[in-house]
């Protein structure tokens, strides 16, 4: 089996040391070159052409984002963006995000008081997963063409959106098309770290889209047109008022915050009015989700293998015979809409 190939990039030179041992302790993986900034990152790329690059943010001469860029614009490979817990780190790697960075790992700064075995896990996984990926150039914002709809208002609906590696620049195809009137509220479960990473996100998706965006909190109550997206490290539950409560019970598939367990809590309360769909991500949380949502006779809607940056969690629900309907992710705005348009 051929190695997986990877361009570690950071300025410190003890943080690549600690990335490439990290990275190189897994049989499957060949570190093929390091760079110090951006600059040297693009260079290193025509020169060695990586399966994946992990990238900092915060470089010389140039910087992570600005290079983020013009690797998405030149020659699109996965990229995943190793990011310190800071608001400030957050913003920058949610807008890393959304130029095409298909993951985040946080950054082993502190070293004593973090676990580096968990990091390290976590870090050759998500690796490992999107090394034979291909990601798309993000989509032009001047240029989206944004849905219209006569839908009418009716209650007792709810749209519930599932998301992982890739998942926040395929969140963005979709919430920047989807149109301000959406007749229904919409919650959001995006794999991220624990920390400010979600709001961040949250943040950004808001000023691309019609609907608001914002990162849940307790007791914040589910209107049409808001999406609400759970925050990193707790499980995002709804009660029969439609009020959202978190717990930070066990890790559900891995994750914490789970698509099951999201999914589970609202179609207890909405039942047959549930719209479920799976985008891009690594594993099978969701799956049994969209199980449920399904048994209750709502609608499930599935990204479709070519457009995914890792088809994980939508081939479990296709393979477990869950999925209404399979389509591209330009399209999944499309279906949303026409679903509501039936019921």
């Amino acid at each position: 089996m051929s190695k997986t190939n990877v361009l570690v990039v950071e300025d410190s030179f003890f943080m690549r040391k600690v990335l490439s041992d990290m990275l190189i302790s897994d049989p499957e993986i060949n570190v093929i070159g390091t760079a110090s900034n951006g600059l040297e990152a693009l260079d290193k790329i025509k020169e060695l052409m990586p399966n994946v690059v992990t990238m900092d943010i915060e470089m010389p001469q140039m910087d992570g984002l600005t290079a983020l860029e013009h690797i998405m614009k030149e020659n699109p490979l996965p990229v995943i963006m190793v990011s310190t817990l800071t608001q400030d780190g957050s913003d920058a790697t949610a807008r890393a995000l959304l130029l095409g960075a298909v993951d985040v790992v946080p950054k082993p700064v502190n070293l004593p008081h973090m676990n580096l075995r968990e990091i390290k896990d976590n870090l050759i996984s998500k690796v490992k997963a999107v090394a034979r990926s291909s990601p798309k150039k993000p989509a032009e914002r001047s240029k989206v063409m944004r849905i219209k709809s006569s839908v009418s208002l009716s209650d007792g609906k709810v749209l519930l959106m599932g998301a992982s590696t890739g998942g926040p620049n395929a969140l963005s195809q979709v919430l920047s098309v989807l149109p301000g009137n959406l007749p229904l509220p919409v919650l959001v479960v995006q794999h991220m770290p624990d920390g400010p990473f979600t709001k961040s996100l949250a943040d950004r998706l808001d000023k691309i889209s019609q609907l608001q965006v914002k990162e849940a909190n307790v007791n914040d109550s589910l209107e049409p047109g808001l999406v609400l997206i759970a925050p990193g490290g707790a499980h995002m539950l709804i009660e029969k008022e439609g009020v959202v409560k978190f717990n930070k019970g066990p890790m559900v598939n891995g994750v914490r915050p789970s698509i099951d367990v999201m999914m589970n809590s609202a179609v207890s309360v909405y039942g047959k009015n549930t719209v479920g769909v799976i985008l891009t991500g690594m594993g099978r949380d969701g799956a049994d989700g969209m199980r449920y949502i399904k048994k209750k006779g709502g609608c499930t809607i599935v990204q479709d293998e070519l457009s995914c940056v890792v088809y994980g969690m939508p081939k479990a629900v296709i393979d477990m015979g869950n999925a209404d309907v399979v389509v591209s992710l330009s399209d999944i705005p499309k279906e949303i809409i026409r679903i509501l348009e039936k019921r």
